[in-house]
């Protein structure tokens, strides 16, 4: 092996974790009765180990999937590269794998798996300069950012909210897609916990049909919903320019979308308000910083999606910290023990706001006792010596 600063990236190393969500989460298509992630390592000649995190949340099989994709498909592309080519490598890595995602039916779990690669190499850029990604990219324009309380529902509701008041939330997002009248009972139940004055928004999670929805809008405008989140199955454009023909709802979307030219064919639209892409989703911070270029052309704001764990997290809050199209921080509010307890003290919301990392990288410190008690299974899948 080669001694020096040659900046080659020498193994990939992929773990497993996985929890069990202790209060249940419930969704308009399928119950998340487990947090699972897919933790990529990545090692340079000089030591040096970038973090990067894919979104395993669904299937309850997808981390075995995505376990075979980064073993088969990603790390074969990307050990003996140069760790600071990250535009490089993620260009070969889409090139060489989204054909085969177009093939197979499921380009989702080939951007997410590239999504891990491109979060560890820009941990990785961000060590060696000993400056957080942010000021990479072209600098940081704020150190805290507007963050909303999310996955309020679809039981309990009240008790949900009394337990975050210490936090100060000044706006927050329900679960809808229950049926219309679980759906006014979530809706009644946030507004008197949280007030007339708090900030609201819903998620339907493709829950309706354009008639459905059509039906609801009344609805969410009595209860002054701001903003409603993939309201329509199939997430179709046509259909969210029909629904808000009809209705006139603010329509926010992108979680499920991959790629910029997608998001531009949304931005384009007056139907869709916001865009939300995932980093642990999309193609990592890379596609991100793509579509938010893609996002403020058209001068539509982005909120990015973020229901994952601490390093999707960490990777989110830089964007937030050096892109002025990212408006607001989604905050997960539910029990998610592969977030918060696996950072070294984790940012937290207070009075409506988040303080952004400064640390080198991603700007957290992973805790490794908490990394090693969540790991199922871990394997150092590729490992080369640069000769």
């Amino acid at each position: 092996m080669t001694t020096g600063h040659s900046d080659t990236i020498v193994s990939a190393r992929l773990k497993v974790l996985r929890a069990p969500t202790g209060d249940g989460v419930a969704m308009s298509f399928a119950p998340l009765r487990h947090r699972s992630m897919v933790m990529v390592e990545l090692q340079t000649d000089d030591g040096r180990i970038g973090h990067g995190e894919s979104w395993t949340n669904y299937p309850a099989w997808a981390a075995a999937e995505r376990v075979a994709t980064l073993r088969e498909g990603v790390f074969p592309l990307v050990v003996g590269r140069t760790a600071r080519h990250i535009t490089d490598i993620h260009r070969t890595l889409t090139k060489e794998l989204e054909p085969l995602g177009r093939q197979w039916g499921a380009p989702g779990p080939i951007m997410q798996a590239i999504s891990a690669v491109d979060m560890a190499l820009w941990d990785l850029r961000g060590k060696d300069q000993g400056v957080p990604v942010s000021a990479l990219i072209g600098g940081r324009v704020r150190e805290q950012s507007p963050v909303y309380a999310s996955s309020f529902g679809p039981a309990s509701v009240a008790e949900q909210f009394a337990m975050r008041a210490a936090e100060k939330h000044t706006a927050v997002k329900v679960k809808l897609g229950f049926g219309r009248e679980r759906d006014e009972s979530i809706l009644t139940e946030i507004r008197e916990a949280a007030g007339a004055d708090i900030t609201l928004y819903a998620d339907a999670n493709q829950a309706w049909s354009v008639g459905e929805a059509t039906k609801m809008a009344a609805l969410l405008k009595a209860f002054d919903v701001a903003w409603i989140e993939e309201p329509l199955r199939g997430n179709r454009l046509e259909d969210i320019e029909e629904l808000h023909r009809r209705t006139g709802l603010t329509i926010a979307t992108g979680e499920n979308m991959y790629g910029r030219e997608e998001f531009a064919r949304y931005a384009l639209s007056p139907a869709v308000a916001i865009l939300q892409p995932d980093i642990a989703k999309t193609g990592g911070l890379t596609e991100t910083l793509s579509i938010c270029q893609v996002a403020d052309a058209f001068r539509k704001p982005v909120l990015p999606h973020l229901y994952g764990g601490a390093i999707a997290f960490a990777a989110t809050l830089q964007l937030a910290a050096c892109v002025p199209a990212v408006r607001n921080i989604e905050y997960d509010i539910r029990d998610n023990p592969l977030r918060d307890p696996l950072a070294v003290d984790p940012p937290t919301p207070s009075a409506g706001m988040i303080r952004l990392p400064d640390g080198p990288g991603l700007g957290i410190e992973l805790d490794g006792a908490m990394v090693d008690r969540y790991t199922q299974s871990s394997e150092e899948h590729l490992k080369e010596s640069v000769g």
